[in-house]
Parts: C-alpha cells; structure tokens; sequence
C-alpha cells in the first residue's frame, strides 16, 4: 500500500472557500484502477493558517505514478482554483510506503477482498497482516 499525502497551509478566513472546492469538484478518482481511498485533513490553527492535508490511499507506488500521468488527474486539477491568497506557500508533498497498518476487526474482512484481486503486492500485504 502507498500515501500521498499533501499539506497545505490555507490562509486564515479562507478555510471555508478551500473546502468547498474540494467538496464539490469531480475527483475522478473512482475511475483510477489501483486508488484505495481518499481524506481531506483539518489540522491545527496557528497564528496566520489552518493546516491541511490531502490523503490518498493507493495499492502501490506504480498505480499512484500511473494516475498523475493520467488524463483523471489533468482533469481533476484543471478545475476551479482557489482565490489569491488562499494558499501561504505551495503545497508540500509527501510519499509514503505502508509498512505496518493495523484495522479495526469489523473491517479487516472487507479490506481484504478489497485488496485481493488486484495485485500480488496488496494479497501478501493483507497475508502478512493476517486477515
């Protein structure tokens, strides 16, 4: 399993106007073979930002590099924008390569057919895990 993780620092008063247009834009990402899942993050407030992250679930690092070659991700990103000044700073990406991930027991099921059928990669993840 892989993390792409963005943190953006959005300008205070402008949190509002941000998570709209993550709300309401087309994502295309239930079209992407390989994506897993995917969370918007509010973090703390600080003096002149609210921190937040983007965090998308991938069955590997392959598939996620496949996407942002992709026609979904020109799509997705060539959407509405935010207004000048939302952003203090470009966003910071991040890349993780899960190692250890542990699931509630009700869930655990679910995730492994899930993660079964399209990679050899995620079937020894979810053997390893024991489920």
């Amino acid at each position: 399993m892989f993390l792409a993780m963005n943190r953006f620092k959005i300008a205070l008063g402008f949190e509002e106007g941000f998570e709209k247009i993550w709300r309401e834009r087309e994502s295309y990402l239930n079209t992407v073979p390989g994506f897993v899942s995917f969370a918007l993050l509010k973090g703390s407030v600080q003096e002149d930002h609210t921190l937040y992250a983007s965090h998308s679930v991938w069955q590997n690092r392959e598939v996620f590099d496949d996407w942002t070659e992709s026609e979904s991700f020109r799509k997705a990103h060539a959407q509405t924008s935010a207004p000048k000044g939302t952003y203090l700073g470009h966003p910071n990406l991040e890349l993780f390569q899960f190692e250890i991930c542990r699931l509630n027991n009700k869930d655990q099921k679910g995730f492994q057919k899930r993660l079964r059928p399209t990679h050899n990669y995620a079937h020894n993840y979810a053997h390893n895990l024991h489920i």
